[in-house]
């Protein structure tokens, strides 16, 4: 059981990996954002690697929303869709894995 035990505690670990990786995807998101407003060089790498790294998520959300004209507002659209994999799918796996876990180990509930 044991065993059981820490493989769901290193899932709940890998779980808060990826809820982190989400973060700072969401900051890239927020550099992005703020690129756009100032028209940086789209040749300098950190500009281009932002760019590289939100655009093909934004494409594919702006394809389904009406057009706003100047206004974008695909963004908000992603950093909601961020949000709540973060706290609906994340949040609750993790709960859940080291609930299982400390139950396994013999212990209580959290």
């Amino acid at each position: 059981m044991i065993l059981l035990a820490n493989i769901l505690l290193a899932l709940a670990k890998i779980v808060e990996l990826a809820s982190g990786l989400l973060t700072i995807y969401k900051y890239i998101l927020l550099a992005s954002v703020i690129i756009s407003w100032i028209n940086a060089d789209p040749y300098n790498p950190i500009v281009n690697f932002i760019y590289r790294v939100t655009e093909p998520a934004l494409r594919r959300i702006r394809r389904y929303m009406p057009d706003t004209g100047m206004l974008d507002l695909s963004p908000l659209v992603l950093f909601a869709l961020i949000y709540l994999v973060q706290i609906i799918v994340f949040d609750t796996a993790y709960t859940y894995l080291m609930i299982l876990s400390t139950q396994l180990k013999g212990g209580g509930t959290l």
